[in-house]
């Protein structure tokens, strides 16, 4: 080995050695994008203040990690390219798909949620198999009977849904032809049909299902039948980080686990959502 290829390779060495520290980022600070209009996850008060299950929980995580959260309250639709740009370091209550896994990577979930069917007190559905119990359809045994059931209590209906969303793919994948399925544009504008009687039942997501009876007008709307997740439900609900920032999520993949295991998820999520979203193992 000659002498000039000896001090390149000791150069090589050392650089090599110093890569790690040199390129490892401080997270004593932490920016977390955060929709605030999506509630009870997050939302934004009249005086600007961010409130809600995702605020309240990530007060509680950023204490277990050790570091100083700043909240910056973004548009959802560009929320994940601003991640991506560098304007914050991870991004609040974001569902896990396979094509959002393409792109960025995910804490272990903080929620598992549910979707949910609601019934008009004087509706013409009066009651649904397994009220208020959580219903898994990758568990074949367990759900095909209950799918088979709702079916034939469903034979006939109209059922509302949010157009384009997980919601109706599943209506349309289990009922079929044997219900008239119809789209709205906001769950808002659903309700309204519902309570009118021009739909015989809405489906939509448990948590914003939960807490829909407490708001003025809708006090003859209550939640029935199975909790529901599963294909192609998109129900876990997780910290959303950039692809190179592998350190973060499993910083945070600890708090989040050490909050579900004392409690802490049980009880920042019944408080909002009316339900216990603390995901399974």
């Amino acid at each position: 080995m000659t002498l000039r290829t000896t001090i390149a390779a000791v150069l090589a060495a050392t650089l090599l050695a110093g890569a790690g520290p040199a390129l490892a980022k401080d997270w004593s600070k932490v920016r977390i994008g955060i929709e605030g209009a999506f509630p009870p996850w997050n939302a934004t008060t009249a005086d600007g203040k961010l409130v809600g299950l995702d605020v309240d929980l990530l007060a509680d995580l950023c204490k277990r990690a050790n570091v100083q959260c700043e909240l910056i309250a973004n548009e959802w639709t560009s929320i994940v390219p601003s991640l991506q740009a560098g304007k914050f370091d991870m991004v609040m209550s974001i569902g896990i798909n396979e094509a959002r896994k393409k792109i960025i990577d995910f804490t272990v979930p903080y929620a598992s949620g549910a979707a949910a069917f609601t019934l008009s007190k004087d509706g013409s559905i009066a009651s649904l198999p397994m009220d208020g119990q959580r219903l898994d359809l990758n568990d074949k045994d367990k759900a095909a009977p209950v799918m088979a059931e709702m079916r034939k209590l469903l034979k006939g209906k109209t059922v509302g849904v949010v157009q384009s969303t997980s919601h109706e793919q599943l209506i349309r994948a289990n009922f079929g032809d044997d219900v008239t399925v119809r789209t709205y544009k906001t769950s808002q504008d659903r309700d309204l049909d519902l309570k009118s009687g021009r739909i015989d039942i809405g489906f939509d997501s448990a948590v914003y299902a939960a807490t829909l009876h407490d708001k003025p007008g809708n006090e003859d709307i209550r939640i029935a039948g199975p909790l529901l997740k599963g294909p192609p439900l998109a129900t876990e609900v997780a910290m959303g980080v950039r692809k190179d920032d592998g350190d973060l999520r499993v910083l945070f993949d600890k708090a989040i686990q050490a909050a579900a295991a004392d409690g802490t998820i049980k009880t920042i999520s019944t408080k909002w959502s009316k339900i216990d979203l603390t995901p399974t193992p």
